[in-house]
């Protein structure tokens, strides 16, 4: 089985950019014969830094999924009103404006690659309940909007974010998952959901709520995507029930892996199990490096570690 890479968060461009760093980035990537496609960061242009530079450097065998929260956690910093489900009409129509872009992205992507290389896109329940209204009616109106357009084959998929918890400090805040699945249900399950691991694991603090949103998702027929992303409350660099992208624990002693990690090899293989991997779009891992000084030797040692772990429990 091929997976998607959330290179992105694990690129050893952490501050200016340097374009030869990141080809030697890409091209250690290229080298991973189990690696399919990208999850491809969407904040307004098909790449934030330089899109003569992407089109050159990808696989023209990759596939991609792109993601819109860098984007849509941007916009909510300069207006707490931006997103799909808010309840504010200029906040929901600025959101569905950038959405456009992200649908003429696409039609970029494929153009380039002569062929439908976008397999889908993670759209996400903004704005934050703590800062402003949303609701599951709002949604159903953006979806219906935005299941108009030609995304060229490309499938929209809601990428479920930590929800509002009350009492609860969120990294995201958004809709829960049964607003999601209930305001999908309005467009006869024409977009589907993907759970990525560490962003279930802060709503819920616990491993067991990640695969309790897989199980909620999977019976309601609209598991698209599973993305492993760790979170913790253990202190450690990435943080405390932060949405870091930790690694998971190693699987063998001499692994790259973050120790501090609730996201072990044992609950990979449960949700891997539980999701279904044959009847997923996509399947894939996104890790953050620490500290963020790391060398790229280090950032493919964390990522191959990932990736085996996968092949290990994908049958």
């Amino acid at each position: 089985m091929k997976y998607f890479m959330g290179a992105y968060a694990s690129s050893p461009n952490v501050g200016d950019w340097d374009a030869d760093l990141e080809t030697r980035y890409y091209n250690e990537i290229k080298s991973f014969d189990n690696i399919g496609g990208l999850e491809h960061p969407f904040a307004g242009t098909l790449h934030n830094r330089d899109e003569d530079w992407f089109l050159e450097n990808i696989d023209p065998s990759w596939d991609f999924v792109f993601t819109t929260i860098p984007g849509v956690m941007g916009a909510i910093g300069k207006n707490p009103n931006f997103g799909i489900a808010s309840d504010d009409a200029d906040g929901r129509a600025e959101s569905l404006a950038f959405m456009k872009k992200a649908c003429d992205a696409v039609a970029k992507l494929n153009a380039h690659t002569g062929r439908q290389s976008v397999r889908a896109i993670q759209i996400h329940t903004s704005p934050n309940k703590a800062k402003a209204g949303s609701s599951k009616e709002s949604l159903e109106a953006s979806l219906g909007e935005m299941l108009s357009w030609d995304w060229q084959g490309a499938k929209l998929v809601i990428e479920h974010c930590d929800a509002f918890v009350e009492g609860q400090d969120p990294g995201k805040g958004f809709l829960t998952i049964e607003d999601e699945i209930a305001a999908i249900a309005a467009t006869g399950n024409k977009v589907g959901i993907t759970i990525n691991w560490g962003r279930s694991a802060i709503e819920t603090r616990s491993a067991e709520g990640v695969l309790a949103h897989i199980k909620a998702a999977k019976d309601a027929g609209v598991l698209s995507g599973l993305m492993f992303s760790g979170a913790s409350g253990n202190e450690s660099e990435y943080g405390v029930w932060r949405d870091s992208h930790m690694p998971p624990v190693a699987l063998s002693a001499n692994g790259a892996g973050e120790p501090a990690s609730l996201m072990t090899p044992a609950e990979i293989k449960a949700c891997i199990e539980a999701a279904g991997p044959d009847s997923l779009l996509y399947l894939g891992a996104k890790l953050g490096i620490r500290p963020r000084t790391a060398p790229l030797d280090k950032r493919i040692a964390y990522n191959r570690e990932v990736f085996s772990m996968l092949d290990t429990y994908v049958k």
